[in-house]
């Protein structure tokens, strides 16, 4: 079986300076760049400008170079922005992250729509972590925790690759990989010590920006989260931080039971 490890931290300052974000260029678009292919992701510069400018940050600080998609929940989200690989594996770095970004819960987290992770039970916490929708996930996170800030869309055939992605075998590698998926691994590899490799994960070697112009696609026009304000909001209803330890038995996808459709970040 492979061993505990915990997820070390990557040292680097050049994330140490997002108080600046002023100075990165502002784009509407930009291309993710997984190992199963681009997705192209339309940013609402306008409508959420803060969450953009934290977003394009990390873009532009080359933070989310060999990026590990490490949580995908069938039919709710898949989720990435936190951890590098740099090698190991379940050992990952975490990504360096700056000031959160204060909340801007203004869209409607439906399929295809891109927004941040927070700590639970804290609003504006958003650091790094970002996560797609698979469904219409507005019921719910429109209202837990405050509300999860989308800031832009998948466009063109992304959500191909999205969907791709969501289904992918999951292993449970304890912690913030409990539910991480792994490319053409069993369960009977993880029971003899087969290594994961680079090959096996689904990284993100880059993400790029492909138009800087604030205001293309205006025919993309998001839907408005109209429950962040009602009476009975849920904002109570915050996701628990699972950065914890945890056992890294691995498990089949079929085994990963009772996960909850929360989000939070590490």
């Amino acid at each position: 079986m492979i061993k505990k490890s915990s997820v070390k931290t990557l040292l680097t300052g050049s994330l140490l300076a997002f108080s600046l974000v002023s100075s990165f260029s502002h784009a509407t678009v930009v291309e993710i760049r997984t190992s199963l292919g681009p997705i192209q992701v339309n940013l609402f510069d306008n409508t959420t400008p803060k969450t953009v400018a934290n977003f394009l940050s990390y873009v532009n600080s080359g933070a989310y170079v060999n990026n590990v998609v490490h949580r995908v929940e069938s039919n709710f989200v898949v989720q990435a922005g936190g951890f590098n690989y740099s090698g190991k594996f379940p050992e990952l770095d975490s990504v360096a992250t700056g000031t959160p970004v204060q909340n801007e819960p203004k869209l409607s987290n439906l399929r295809g729509t891109i927004a941040m992770a927070k700590l639970g039970g804290s609003v504006n916490s958003a650091t790094s972590q970002w996560f797609f929708s698979l469904a219409n996930n507005s019921a719910n996170l429109d209202v837990q925790n405050g509300g999860f800030t989308v800031f832009g869309q998948v466009i063109g055939d992304g959500m191909q690759v999205v969907d791709a992605i969501a289904a992918v075998n999951r292993f449970n590698a304890g912690g913030a990989l409990a539910s991480i998926p792994i490319r053409n691994y069993t369960t009977a590899d993880a029971n003899n010590n087969v290594a994961v490799t680079e090959n096996n994960l689904v990284i993100i070697s880059d993400i790029v920006i492909i138009d800087a112009t604030v205001a293309t696609h205006p025919e993309i026009v998001p839907a408005n989260n109209t429950l962040i304000n009602s009476s009975n909001n849920g904002g109570s209803n915050s996701g628990s931080d699972s950065g914890g330890g945890g056992s890294f038995a691995w498990l089949s996808v079929l085994a990963l039971i009772g996960l909850g459709r929360r989000i939070y970040r590490s």
